[in-house]
């Protein structure tokens, strides 16, 4: 995957929309193309692909309006339809009208002891490398909070600037604000989703990071958010009573996974709260399990709660003395066809004091061997 960054001027969503569709119109264009083709590829209809589409779009106008307006914005600049676009945001909304994919996507592993100044963090991105050749990197200025629109005041939230990794054309995903808060991204399959078309769970991040400095904050806008499909969004904050939280996110309710006694808190593609796992709709084919209990033994290292800990040393104790063999290193299959490969697309991790992102594009064993590159200040 090659990584492309920018730093995003415009301000108000129309400006943020438009620049972003300038820059980037033609990857956006071929990242669209491609997951309209995957949603044949499950077996659903382009008629479904819409209906789903539009659904989503008009609970984001009603729940985040700007985040919606960006959609238009980058889609008329872009030169894309705007339903495309947004059923390229409404990607998980709609997938989950099918069948679970045999696999599941993402490993994340946060570290929050009481030593630490803020917590350590480290996240695989595992996907379908032929659904996303460029990955984005972008810096943007969020708009004031929705709750403060229309009232005559200037911005009162304590966010200035989002840095967050995404798929061409979509809102967000994985990122960090410079208040000090984070988000990480893993999804989720459950007996509840249906093909009602909530809000989108990718805008659900973005807005998280565009708004909440603290997760008592993040919380309230997770709640929020009235949902058709499964995620879990894992929210850090170096400030407030708590510093790590899974929220996981179903149609049927949010539930929290909270960090063991020593600070450690890992999630995968399976539901953890018992008031959800009964619901679980994951593929008995999916590696999830095996992930979790990895990173769970890399948890219990006391090596790896060290306040200073680089993320190259976080790499390493990700994979464990397997290294680049470890489960949290996926490997396409080419005996299969591309849609059905997984592959470690992305390692990334939160600088939650310097409002940064550390990455390197493919596995914790490749950010080992090469080193991370650094997204902000």
């Amino acid at each position: 995957m090659q990584i492309r960054t920018a730093e995003i001027e415009g301000h108000g969503p129309e400006q943020r929309g438009a620049e972003i569709g300038t820059r980037f119109g033609a990857e956006i264009r071929d990242t669209v193309a491609r997951y309209l083709e995957f949603f044949a590829l499950s077996g659903l209809s382009r008629a479904r692909v819409d209906g789903i589409a539009e659904r989503s779009l008009a609970a984001l106008r009603a729940w985040a309006p700007g985040l919606a307006q960006e959609i238009e914005a980058t889609a008329a600049a872009g030169g894309v339809p705007t339903l495309e676009l947004a059923a390229l945001n409404a990607r998980t909304e709609i997938l989950a009208a099918g069948e679970p994919d045999r696999e599941g996507e993402c490993s994340t592993l946060v570290l929050a002891p009481e030593s630490a100044r803020s917590p350590l963090t480290l996240q695989t991105w595992d996907w379908h490398a032929d659904l996303c050749p460029t990955g984005l990197l972008l810096s943007v200025a969020p708009d004031p909070p929705e709750a403060e629109r229309g009232r005559g005041r200037g911005r009162v939230g304590r966010v200035g600037r989002v840095r967050l990794f995404t798929e061409a054309g979509m809102l967000g995903k994985i990122g960090v604000n410079d208040a000090g808060l984070g988000v990480h991204f893993n999804i989720l399959h459950h007996a509840s989703d249906t093909d009602a078309g909530g809000v989108p769970v990718h805008a659900i991040a973005r807005r998280v990071l565009d708004e909440a400095s603290t997760v008592e904050e993040a919380a309230s806008i997770i709640r929020s958010a009235p949902v058709s499909a499964s995620t879990v969004l894992t929210v850090v904050a170096d400030r407030g009573a708590r510093r790590a939280v899974c929220f996981e996110i179903s149609p049927e309710r949010v539930a929290e996974v909270l960090p063991d006694p020593d600070g450690v808190l890992v999630h995968t593609n399976h539901f953890l709260a018992p008031e959800l796992a009964a619901g679980e709709a994951a593929s008995a084919a999916s590696t999830t399990r095996t992930r979790f209990a990895h990173l769970s033994r890399i948890g219990g290292l006391g090596d790896l709660r060290g306040a200073g800990a680089s993320i190259e040393e976080r790499a390493a104790d990700f994979c464990g003395p397997e290294g680049a063999h470890a489960p949290v290193c996926m490997r396409p299959d080419p005996s299969l066809p591309p849609h059905d490969q997984w592959t470690t697309l992305l390692t990334i991790g939160l600088d939650l004091e310097r409002g940064r992102l550390e990455y390197r594009a493919g596995s914790p064993a490749e950010l080992v061997a090469r080193g991370a590159e650094r997204f902000g200040d």
